[in-house]
């Protein structure tokens, strides 16, 4: 199938907002945990393993997070044909809200607990909160990207070349 004609199935599919089941907004936030999770945890895990205080520390999480999760989204567009420009434009459009919205969660849940920013990597109170952080970030993200996907945003950007 050409490029074009996946991008055109794509446009028709974003601009028909609908109904969108729980499964879908679920499957699109674990997309998106997954590689705010991979970023977060290697993140942290330098900036801990350096001794970096928490804002740095925070800073290349959140990087590494936006990293990997535009990238497990612009892989598989990219096995499907399609260019890296539209490749680039669809993965900003897919995740970037759903990423945002992660990483504050995530972070935030880091920084409230006492201790957690300046736990050891062996220590339980690190991968405890880390795990807690991850978790609760998901269930507050997954109605945030029902409610984007409904509106033909979001994930339904790339849901046309998931095939």
């Amino acid at each position: 199938m050409s490029e074009q004609h996946h991008q055109h199935e794509a446009h028709e599919h974003a601009a028909q907002p609908g109904k969108v089941s729980w499964s879908t907004a679920a499957s699109a936030t674990l997309h998106c945990l997954t590689g705010c999770a991979i970023g977060e945890i290697l993140g942290l895990v330098i900036a801990t393993a350096l001794g970096w205080s928490t804002a740095p520390s925070i800073a290349v999480a959140v990087v590494l997070a936006f990293f990997f999760g535009y990238l497990l989204t612009l892989l598989p567009l990219r096995r499907a044909g399609v260019n890296w420009g539209t490749a680039i434009k669809l993965a900003l459009a897919a995740d970037t809200v759903s990423i945002i919205v992660m990483e504050i969660v995530d972070n935030g849940v880091m920084l409230v607990i006492p201790g957690a920013m300046n736990a050891t990597l062996a220590s339980g109170l690190f991968w405890g909160a880390l795990a807690l952080s991850l978790l609760v970030a998901f269930v507050v993200t997954t109605p945030v990207n029902k409610w984007i996907i409904g509106r033909g945003k979001g994930h339904a950007a790339v849901h046309a070349y998931h095939h």
